[in-house]
């Protein structure tokens, strides 16, 4: 259960849908990067368990000592709002894992306040 409630931001800002796009243009061509960034910028917010995130990213958990992770649970606890994650959809049928284009970081701070936190997204597919 977790010591501190996790509010969240209605949207992204712009420097995360910046860094989304900094992070995508390195594992995609940078057409195809810009095109899933508009996407996420006009999808609809949801909402997923911690533990199922890092689990669908295949990504492992950073400790509360990584200084991103710090920052995000410092924040947790001053009761300020997080900025929504980015994602894209994984695909089973081509062994492709969730990515997660911006806020690993505050997925990491989520699960280690309470693992089945509910983390706000904005995910679109590939």
């Amino acid at each position: 259960m977790s010591k501190h409630a996790l509010k969240w931001s209605k949207q992204p800002i712009d420097e995360d849908y910046r860094a989304a796009l900094g992070y995508l243009s390195l594992i995609v061509a940078t057409p195809q990067a810009k095109r899933l960034v508009r996407r996420l910028r006009n999808t609809r917010l949801i909402k997923r368990a911690a533990k199922d995130l890092l689990r669908a990213s295949s990504l492992p958990v950073l400790p509360r000592e990584d200084a991103a992770v710090a920052r995000d649970m410092k924040k947790i606890q001053k009761g300020k709002a997080l900025s929504p994650v980015l994602l894209v959809q994984g695909d089973v049928d081509k062994a492709a894992a969730l990515i997660v284009a911006d806020g690993y970081h505050r997925i990491c701070a989520a699960y280690h306040e309470d693992e089945s936190a509910e983390v706000v997204c904005l995910m679109t597919s590939r």
